[in-house]
């Protein structure tokens, strides 16, 4: 079966420019490791990955047949496709494209410009409760979290980890100060810290915060713990819009 996507068409380049530039190269220099603690992170490097693969490969065939349905949903809810497809920034500032299922209309992009006055958080980031833009079938998705699961696609290539900071758009990026620019030393996830603590409900800099104490602490044993955590978090919609 076809499904038609949307694809948001951001210009590639400045948030990577601007990493690469502050830097001097594609990532922040990172203290000396023995070896070690070499080979216990590249060990556990290894098993996130294949937890990964795992657990969104099992998800993807569990899910089919409530996929098919949200995909007929948005068909009938609003014109347009079923997939949205946007371009995001990666581990190290590269940059790829995320898939989503659409909770907007179709030219939510370009009516951008008039809703901006009515953000309700901090930061580079744009977040609005009543935001016009959001179908009633996306009203629903997004309270659920089931806009983000064609991002399991994003695991299964790499892109993406289950647990990890939230991809975030190339013009956010390049609005981040130094600080900031650590969270692009992680691959993107799913769901992670901020996500179990308070979603959207939470500040720029909170979020900012949490995304960098997930990596100081990352593991796989952290990541399973996230997860677990994840599941009430969805089903409570704390935060979520």
């Amino acid at each position: 079966m076809h499904v038609p996507v949307s694809t948001q068409t951001t210009t590639p380049g400045p948030a990577t420019e601007r990493y690469g530039e502050f830097y001097g190269n594609r990532y922040p220099p990172r203290p000396p490791r023995s070896r070690s603690r070499s080979r216990a992170a590249r060990t556990d490097a290894t098993l996130r990955r294949a937890l990964d693969l795992l657990v969104s490969a099992f998800a993807l065939l569990l899910l089919l047949p409530a996929l098919a349905l949200i995909a007929l949903l948005i068909r009938l809810d609003s014109p347009g496709p079923v997939l949205f497809v946007q371009r995001r920034v990666g581990l190290h500032g590269k940059e790829f494209f995320v898939f989503k299922f659409r909770s907007m209309f179709r030219d939510a992009e370009a009516r951008l410009d008039s809703v901006l006055a009515g953000n309700e958080r901090s930061g580079p980031v744009f977040k609005m409760r009543q935001d016009p833009r959001i179908t009633r079938a996306g009203r629903v998705l997004r309270r659920c979290s089931l806009d983000e699961v064609p991002q399991l696609l994003n695991v299964l290539r790499g892109e993406m980890s289950l647990v990890g900071p939230r991809p975030a758009l190339p013009r956010e990026v390049a609005l981040y100060a130094p600080e900031h620019r650590a969270r692009l030393t992680a691959l993107p996830g799913l769901t992670g810290l901020w996500q179990v603590s308070g979603r959207a409900s939470l500040s720029f800099e909170e979020a900012m915060a949490l995304d960098l104490e997930y990596i100081a602490r990352q593991s796989v044993g952290f990541n399973v713990s996230l997860l677990l955590r994840t599941v009430p978090a969805v089903l409570t919609g704390r935060g979520a819009y």
